[in-house]
């Protein structure tokens, strides 16, 4: 099944029953679609039947709720979601979006009293390419906002961004924050290996906390790699030896060139050894 292909007999999981995608009737009020009031998680399954680290996206979705007050249902509930709608919606590698919004609402930021929509997705995981090139955008992260830290429906600015990005030929948009420095991709972490030192940025440049930025973290921690969590101008991002990307989707990416600028060492030593062993780690663990 190709992404392209989903049709209406796609099978969603929607508050508690599986349900066809036009069946899955959501309010014109709902205060997700009116404000951005929700949540979500993307998670990757690789046998297309169960959910690659669904404990770790499930506590970060958690976490993202409590500052909106949204309630998330148990963490076996939705797991056995991910693995209903997966074994509906065909076989192989798939990515599974779990949402949850807010639910009807007036027309303006206040908040209703009706209870949260959540949404169990899935469809085919796309096809990645062996590197990427990137490009900075001319927008900053705030890294003292109150999203900062959250992964929220209120995805306008990647939106953006990623569109800049393919209009120049580049398939990420990497921010910096309000003080410069680097930050994150429009979904996406970022390391660099600059004179010698890997370097990512630290949570607090405004960062989005990646789980597979903490899967990389640990495996550079286990396999003795220093990995210095420090602030790093956005400016110098050209003229690094290397970097690459990490998300659910793209596991761990080269990145090739920054701004039409090819960097120096595309799949350096360094990124081949974490490669070999988040590769393993997906082998061996359903749920590291």
């Amino acid at each position: 099944m190709n992404v392209g292909d989903q049709s209406s007999q796609n099978k969603v999981w929607f508050n508690g029953s599986i349900v066809a995608e036009e069946d899955a009737g959501v309010s014109p009020f709902d205060h997700g679609l009116l404000t951005g009031d929700g949540v979500f998680e993307t998670l990757i399954s690789y046998d297309g039947n169960r959910p690659f680290a669904f404990t770790r996206h499930y506590e970060r979705l958690k976490g993202s709720a409590r500052p909106f007050g949204l309630n998330v249902p148990d963490a076996d509930l939705l797991n056995a979601a991910c693995g209903e709608v997966l074994a509906l919606n065909g076989s192989g590698p798939a990515r599974i979006r779990i949402t949850i919004t807010a639910g009807r609402a007036p027309l303006g930021s206040e908040k209703g009293d009706s209870s949260e929509n959540v949404i169990v997705a899935s469809s085919e995981a796309p096809e990645q390419p062996r590197h990427s090139k990137v490009i900075t955008v001319p927008f900053a992260r705030n890294e003292r906002g109150a999203l900062v830290g959250l992964k929220t429906t209120s995805y306008g600015e990647n939106v953006v961004a990623l569109a800049l990005a393919h209009s120049e030929g580049a398939r990420e948009a990497v921010f910096g924050n309000v003080a410069g420095n680097l930050c994150e991709g429009s979904g996406s972490n970022i390391f660099v290996l600059c004179d010698g030192k890997l370097i990512t940025p630290p949570l607090s440049s405004g960062c989005l906390a990646g789980v597979t930025r903490a899967l990389t973290l640990e495996i550079c921690n286990r396999i003795g790699i220093t990995v210095n969590q420090i602030d790093f101008s956005v400016s110098d991002l050209e003229n690094v030896d290397s970097a690459f990307l990490t998300s659910t989707l793209r596991q761990i990416q080269p990145i090739s060139a920054v701004n039409g600028m090819l960097l120096g060492e595309v799949e350096s030593e360094v990124y081949l050894k974490i490669k070999r062993e988040f590769d393993q780690l997906i082998e061996n663990e359903i749920d590291p």
